[in-house]
């Protein structure tokens, strides 16, 4: 029978070395699912290009309606993930790096110390 290597833990990514409490995934899940929906992740990579973008140079971007795309933004901006101010007219939104910070750490691949444990 063949066996499968065992995987070093350390090797994946950051879940494999990461406990993350009750609280905190409490407090970042709802980043994660707003991100699930492809507008949603369309939308806070345009945002998180720039130090801040209006409103108005978002929907260049989509061909959905204005209504559509503030949805999605309220989806964002509940889940932490953006910020935005009224200008005006115009809402202008930035990321909110402490977000991805809480994302990136538990996305960062872990430092190998080898790939395969035998």
């Amino acid at each position: 029978m063949n066996e499968l290597p065992i995987v070093a833990s350390d090797t994946c990514c950051g879940l494999t070395g990461t406990v993350i409490d009750a609280e905190s995934a409490t407090r970042i899940a709802p980043m994660f699912k707003a991100l699930g929906d492809p507008v949603r992740l369309r939308l806070a990579a345009l945002i998180a290009s720039r130090p801040e973008v209006c409103v108005c140079d978002l929907q260049t971007h989509f061909t959905l309606s204005g209504p559509t795309i503030s949805h999605h933004l309220k989806v964002l901006r509940e889940a932490g993930l953006i910020g935005g101010e009224r200008r005006g007219t115009w809402v202008y939104y930035w990321i909110n790096p402490d977000a991805l910070r809480s994302l990136s750490v538990l996305l960062s691949p872990a430092p190998a110390a080898s790939a395969v444990v035998d």
